[in-house]
Protein backbone atom coordinates (compact mmCIF):
# COMPACT_ATOMS: atom_id res chain seq x y z
CA UNK A 1 0.00 0.00 0.00
CA UNK A 2 2.68 2.48 0.44
CA UNK A 3 4.09 1.92 -2.67
CA UNK A 4 1.22 2.84 -4.61
CA UNK A 5 0.43 5.55 -2.33
CA UNK A 6 4.36 6.76 -3.25
CA UNK A 7 4.15 6.57 -6.77
CA UNK A 8 0.31 7.95 -7.20
CA UNK A 9 2.22 11.00 -5.54
CA UNK A 10 5.11 11.09 -7.74
CA UNK A 11 2.54 10.76 -10.83
CA UNK A 12 0.84 13.58 -9.60
CA UNK A 13 3.55 15.83 -9.09
CA UNK A 14 4.84 14.95 -11.99
CA UNK A 15 1.89 15.52 -14.12
CA UNK A 16 1.24 19.25 -12.26
CA UNK A 17 4.85 20.01 -12.89
CA UNK A 18 4.47 18.87 -16.94
CA UNK A 19 1.39 21.38 -16.74
CA UNK A 20 2.95 24.25 -14.95
CA UNK A 21 6.56 24.21 -16.91
CA UNK A 22 5.16 22.36 -20.22
CA UNK A 23 2.58 24.52 -21.22
CA UNK A 24 4.22 25.83 -24.02
CA UNK A 25 2.99 29.41 -25.39
CA UNK A 26 -0.37 29.26 -24.58
CA UNK A 27 -1.08 30.74 -21.04
CA UNK A 28 -3.26 28.60 -18.59
CA UNK A 29 -5.86 31.57 -17.98
CA UNK A 30 -5.44 33.80 -20.79
CA UNK A 31 -5.76 37.72 -20.44
CA UNK A 32 -9.01 38.95 -20.51
CA UNK A 33 -9.50 42.15 -22.23
CA UNK A 34 -10.90 44.88 -19.65
CA UNK A 35 -14.09 46.36 -19.91
CA UNK A 36 -15.30 49.45 -21.65
CA UNK A 37 -17.78 51.48 -20.95
CA UNK A 38 -19.62 51.95 -24.78
CA UNK A 39 -21.76 55.21 -23.62
CA UNK A 40 -25.35 54.26 -23.50
CA UNK A 41 -26.46 57.37 -22.85
CA UNK A 42 -28.04 59.08 -26.19
CA UNK A 43 -26.37 61.35 -28.03
CA UNK A 44 -29.70 62.47 -30.17
CA UNK A 45 -32.00 63.72 -27.54
CA UNK A 46 -31.99 64.33 -23.61
CA UNK A 47 -31.16 62.01 -21.30
CA UNK A 48 -34.15 60.82 -19.27
CA UNK A 49 -34.97 58.80 -16.46
CA UNK A 50 -35.28 55.21 -18.10
CA UNK A 51 -31.80 56.09 -19.62
CA UNK A 52 -30.58 56.75 -16.30
CA UNK A 53 -31.97 53.55 -14.92
CA UNK A 54 -30.12 51.44 -17.64
CA UNK A 55 -26.84 53.03 -16.96
CA UNK A 56 -24.74 50.13 -15.59
CA UNK A 57 -21.16 50.98 -15.34
CA UNK A 58 -18.13 48.49 -15.92
CA UNK A 59 -16.58 47.13 -12.41
CA UNK A 60 -12.89 47.16 -11.79
CA UNK A 61 -10.77 44.97 -9.19
CA UNK A 62 -10.97 48.49 -7.41
CA UNK A 63 -14.12 49.46 -8.02
CA UNK A 64 -15.57 51.17 -11.38
CA UNK A 65 -13.93 53.19 -13.37
CA UNK A 66 -12.92 56.99 -12.22
CA UNK A 67 -13.09 57.91 -16.11
CA UNK A 68 -16.06 56.34 -16.84
CA UNK A 69 -17.44 57.55 -13.78
CA UNK A 70 -16.17 61.50 -14.41
CA UNK A 71 -17.22 61.24 -18.21
CA UNK A 72 -21.09 59.96 -17.12
CA UNK A 73 -21.56 62.91 -14.00
CA UNK A 74 -19.90 65.47 -16.32
CA UNK A 75 -22.75 64.81 -19.21
CA UNK A 76 -25.28 64.51 -16.09
CA UNK A 77 -23.63 67.86 -14.87
CA UNK A 78 -23.90 69.40 -18.31
CA UNK A 79 -27.76 68.29 -18.77
CA UNK A 80 -29.02 69.62 -15.79
CA UNK A 81 -27.45 72.53 -15.36
CA UNK A 82 -28.67 73.00 -19.42
CA UNK A 83 -32.63 71.78 -18.24
CA UNK A 84 -32.17 74.30 -14.79
CA UNK A 85 -31.45 77.20 -17.35
CA UNK A 86 -34.00 76.37 -19.80
CA UNK A 87 -36.59 76.08 -16.57
CA UNK A 88 -35.57 79.61 -15.64
CA UNK A 89 -35.92 81.13 -18.91
CA UNK A 90 -39.55 79.78 -18.74
CA UNK A 91 -40.59 80.90 -15.48
CA UNK A 92 -39.16 84.54 -16.49
CA UNK A 93 -41.29 84.26 -20.02
CA UNK A 94 -44.02 83.17 -18.05
CA UNK A 95 -43.94 86.08 -15.21
CA UNK A 96 -43.12 88.62 -17.67
CA UNK A 97 -46.15 87.60 -20.30
CA UNK A 98 -48.46 88.14 -17.78
CA UNK A 99 -47.19 91.36 -16.56
CA UNK A 100 -48.10 90.42 -12.62
CA UNK A 101 -46.58 87.78 -10.11
CA UNK A 102 -44.77 84.64 -11.26
CA UNK A 103 -46.94 81.34 -10.74
CA UNK A 104 -44.66 80.50 -7.56
CA UNK A 105 -45.95 83.67 -5.79
CA UNK A 106 -49.28 83.76 -3.87
CA UNK A 107 -50.88 85.55 -1.04
CA UNK A 108 -47.77 85.97 1.47
CA UNK A 109 -47.58 83.97 4.46
CA UNK A 110 -45.65 84.91 7.86
CA UNK A 111 -44.67 82.26 10.31
CA UNK A 112 -47.53 83.50 12.86
CA UNK A 113 -50.12 83.93 10.58
CA UNK A 114 -52.34 81.94 8.78
CA UNK A 115 -53.47 82.21 5.22
CA UNK A 116 -55.31 85.68 4.97
CA UNK A 117 -59.10 85.48 3.53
Amino acid sequence: MFWFLLIAMVVVVAAVTLAVIGGGDSEVLPEVAPEQLVDPLPRTRPVDREDIEALRLPVTARGYRMADVDDVLGRLGAELAERDARIADLEAALAGGHGGPGPSSGPSLRKDEGPQR
